[in-house]
């Protein structure tokens, strides 16, 4: 483990201007719209539009510690004194408002509750003494790319389909017995689709809770509903942490619960997603999966806040790290949380591609990574058809079997255009730019060996295709080996105000098939692929299942840290290591956790902003190292100092 160790340290003794490509010298944060961590009166957190009458929600927090806090604190609190406290601040706030009536309540990770009142009725409510803030009820939505879903017949697949969770080592931990065994981890979503072949096995007779329509039954919404889409994703998540049929998740033997926050089109609000994090923490959950989030970079939205303090309860808060990147800054709630394990998505190793065809020199192709079609399609003589924008109304009526399609960007998503191409039979995909110039984007996962050309190779091919040259050779040859990759639109850190690295850790995000509800009454149960971060997070909430069994004396802080300390570096195509906001510790290895006998805690250091006008500023962190402990020894920490001393003007994250 020493190589280990010294990898942590390296990871937090580097100055934040080598969290950015490129960077040369200290990057300055966005301004934060507020000026410190620490409260001393109410405070509004975000913006809120307090000039208009209109109805809003607002989560109020109150100076009445939750249990969860008390406990951290060392100060008595009960359940009884707590209630009796916030029954006072209700009347008084109730009292201090016009039209103002209180929703839901919190005791055991948020001290507080909802209010809906008028927008401009706030200014009363934080003159209230017994509230601390008031933060409003945002909209949290799931974090996978939506466009890039896709169906996937139950003929097709096979448990060998879904590659990354042997890929982080999941099978390797089933060999020795480790499949999550008596662990509860409690999803934190769109609800579950339990009746499910693969997921049936997982839930007891208590399934979990539903916050959106308030009742016992957390499933996905169906189709039909006047409110909004159907959803499918937390079934997807669900099946990615602990499927266990056809599919297999990273820890198929772990137990499940289901809470359902975010109801039909797969959005969600503040109120609702607390809710779901309290009723998981006196569920008994071990683990929690929270596959949402929103673009909010703050460390203190209640969500986080509720998070933080559901780790100090003993239970591993996992949440994706949201899909606004590639840029720096772009991380949000709950993501931002100082404690919960952040996840950013990768892509599994994959070999590029060069393509020759014809005199179309802008001929490229598009990320895909089964190569066997790829092989299929090289040297191949095959015929194109023109499917015009790609759309399913082009394919009706032609024959698209054992050939290629060409369409025209434009109307709809390139994931989209080869869905359609597949369905109706095709092997491959030309796609031809609707603008001068190449396609600059390079879409991963296309269902289809795509390539693309630009519109003037484009307006070439048709018009050759018109005077009856139909027929096409494409000649493929790897030009790359990729390793694992951080895939694009992974959000990237680092945290307002606290400065912190995020994400903490990354795992395969990129075309992972899962389980899925089909809607359809014939046959209910399928299973789709999707991308975002959103697929990332199951994976490490998985992992952590699995090494929570294999290591049950191991607290939060150590799980951790050990899954950070013991994670592989990334490298981007160029051979250059990926910044820390954009990897975290690297790509997780259940294996390399489990046999982890020397560990560091915390997996990294944020030491913030260096502000002082003259001389040298130091600031000093504890930092506890775990050495050679056997599987179930008693803990022993020996605590030691990291020390950063900057010159001034600095700011830095360690």
């Amino acid at each position: 483990m020493k190589n280990g160790i010294i990898r942590f340290l390296l990871l937090g003794l580097v100055l934040f201007f080598t969290l950015s490509t490129g960077m040369t010298g200290v990057q300055a944060a966005p301004v934060s719209s507020k000026g410190s961590a620490d409260l001393e009166k109410a405070e509004v957190f975000g913006d809120i539009d307090m000039t208009t009458s209109k109805q809003t929600t607002v989560i109020v927090e109150l100076k009445e510690k939750s249990l969860a806090e008390a406990k951290e604190a060392g100060v008595n609190q009960t359940k009884s004194k707590l209630k009796n406290a916030r029954s006072k601040a209700k009347n008084k706030a109730v009292k201090a408002v016009k039209n103002g009536k209180v929703k839901r309540e919190y005791e055991q990770v948020f001290s507080g509750f909802s209010m809906k009142l008028p927008a401009n009725e706030i200014p009363k409510l934080l003159a209230v003494d017994d509230v601390k803030a008031v933060y409003p009820n945002v909209t949290y939505k799931t974090d996978n790319i939506k466009e890039k879903d896709v169906t996937i017949s139950e003929d097709a697949v096979s448990p060998q389909m879904d590659d990354s969770a042997p890929y982080i080592g999941a099978n390797d931990a089933w060999d020795l017995g480790y499949t999550g065994k008596g662990v509860k981890v409690a999803v934190i979503d769109t609800g579950v689709e339990y009746n499910h072949p693969d997921l049936k096995k997982n839930f007891g007779q208590y399934k979990g809770y539903d916050f959106v329509d308030n009742d016992y039954d957390p499933k996905e919404t169906p189709t039909g509903d006047p409110r909004g889409e159907a959803t499918d994703h937390g079934t997807h998540v669900a099946g990615t942490v602990a499927a266990n049929g056809t599919i297999k998740g990273v820890a198929p033997d772990a137990t499940l619960l289901a809470y359902r926050v975010l109801g039909p089109g797969g959005s969600g609000t503040t109120e609702n997603v607390i809710a779901g994090v309290e009723r998981a923490v006196q569920d008994g959950a071990d683990v929690m999966n929270l596959s949402l989030g929103n673009s909010l970079n703050n460390p203190d939205w209640a969500t986080s806040t509720a998070l933080d303090w559901a780790m100090s309860e003993g239970v591993v808060a996992v949440t994706s790290n949201g899909n606004s990147g590639p840029n720096g800054w772009t991380v949000g709630s709950p993501g931002t949380s100082r404690e919960a394990i952040s996840v950013g998505a990768t892509q599994l190793p994959l070999n590029e591609y060069a393509v020759s065809f014809g005199s179309y020199s802008s001929a490229k192709v598009m990320g895909y990574d089964k190569e066997d079609d790829v092989k299929g399609l090289h040297n191949k003589e095959v015929e194109l058809v023109d499917a015009g924008l790609g759309e399913e109304k082009d394919f009706e009526g032609k024959d698209l079997k054992g050939k290629v399609a060409l369409v025209k960007r434009g109307s709809i998503a390139f994931v989209d255009k080869a869905d359609n191409a597949k369905k109706a039979g095709a092997i491959g995909m030309v796609v031809y730019n609707n603008l001068s110039g190449e396609i600059e984007a390079n879409v991963p996962g296309m269902s289809v060996p795509t390539i693309k050309l630009s519109l003037e190779d484009g307006e070439k091919l048709i018009s050759a295709m018109k005077a009856g040259e139909t027929k096409a050779t494409f000649k493929l040859t790897v030009s790359k080996a990729l390793g694992e990759q951080v895939a694009d639109f992974s959000s990237r850190g680092p945290v307002m105000d606290t400065w912190m690295i995020k994400p903490d850790i990354s795992a395969p995000g990129v075309n992972i098939v899962s389980t899925i509800p089909t809607h359809d009454p014939d046959s209910p149960y399928g299973y789709g692929s999707k991308q975002g971060t959103s697929m990332a997070s199951p994976h490490i909430a998985g992992a952590v299942a699995v090494i929570k069994q294999a290591k049950p004396k191991w607290s939060v802080e150590q799980i951790k840290a050990a899954i950070m300390n013991t994670a592989v570096t990334l490298k981007d195509g160029d051979g250059e290591v990926y910044p820390h906001n954009a990897q975290g510790a690297g790509s997780a290895r259940i294996m390399n956790a489990i046999k982890a006998d020397s560990f560091v805690s915390p997996g990294s250091y944020s030491y913030g902003t260096f502000l002082k006008e003259k001389g040298n500023e130091t600031k000093k962190k504890p930092l506890q190292l775990k050495i050679n402990l056997p599987l179930g020894s008693h803990t022993r920490w020996n605590t030691h100092s990291t020390e950063a001393v900057f010159p001034h003007p600095a700011q830095a994250v360690l």
